[in-house]
């Protein structure tokens, strides 16, 4: 199925079903996905392999740069923006100047919409590097991935290049005392002659007591409304969605869903 890379390093901004009016920042190659993941809904397609993918990142400047023209542009037009994002081609964690990349931008937000919140989606596997961590400790949503709670499903799903544990991610999340947002995608179907499927009760149930372990701040869920690289994929229908939903706000968490 057709997938898509983002060309600019500023994108948007769209209106997001989590968080509104949001521009976006693309630390990442502008021709090429840059990962740690290779997850098989993603709309940027599949992941290169470690000796293919591009590490041409960005420089701080140029990124700064071209935050600062475009909220001045976008101020002086008196348009909105809701929320400064990080995502973009892969995992915007992976660069090596994250955290002074936020202090810029936390200072451009501030000056041009301080109403704006900065937030960053990322996979959370970088949160044993203090320099991500004190990067993302400074923003106002570090949106962080649990698509399951069963570690042999994780990697079905999201197939990470390097090795992951759900135990090693609990663990790296208390750094942030409960002030984080997890985000979960839900999707069944079949990728590599095995089922896939993150809605069955033993996936919920270990998910739920996961979510109570962890109490994030919130839980935002969704499923598929774009084009995957894994072509037999479906999306959850919205009524099981907001099933899910019931089952996490019953643990007092709240819940944003995105059908």
């Amino acid at each position: 199925m057709a997938t898509f890379l983002f060309d600019e390093i500023i994108f948007g901004p769209v209106q997001s079903r989590r968080l509104g009016v949001s521009l976006g920042i693309n630390l990442l190659p502008t021709d090429s996905k840059f990962c740690n993941f290779n997850c098989i809904y993603c709309e940027c397609g599949w992941t290169p392999g470690k000796g293919q993918m591009k590490s041409d990142f960005h420089p701080l400047q140029l990124v700064e740069s071209k935050l600062k023209d475009f909220l001045i542009d976008y101020s002086l037009q008196g348009k909105p923006i809701d929320a400064i994002t990080f995502a973009g081609n892969g995992e915007p964690t992976l660069h090596p100047h994250f955290e002074a990349i936020i202090d810029a931008t936390i200072r451009l937000r501030d000056q041009y919409y301080p109403k704006a919140k900065v937030s960053v989606l990322s996979n959370a596997t970088m949160l044993h590097n203090a320099k991500v961590i004190n990067g993302l400790k400074k923003v106002d949503n570090r949106i962080l991935k649990l698509d399951s709670a069963i570690d042999e499903t994780a990697i079905k799903i999201n197939q990470p290049l390097g090795a992951y544990s759900l135990e090693r991610l609990i663990q790296n999340l208390k750094t942030f005392n409960h002030q984080f947002i997890i985000q979960t995608m839900f999707l069944k179907g079949f990728y590599n002659g095995q089922v896939i499927d993150n809605t069955t009760e033993v996936e919920l149930n270990a998910y739920l007591n996961a979510l109570e372990l962890i109490q994030p701040e919130k839980v935002m869920i969704y499923s598929i409304a774009r084009d995957t690289p894994a072509d037999q994929l479906s999306k959850i229908d919205a009524e099981t969605l907001h099933s899910i939903a019931q089952r996490i706000e019953a643990l007092g968490i709240s819940v944003d869903v995105a059908g």
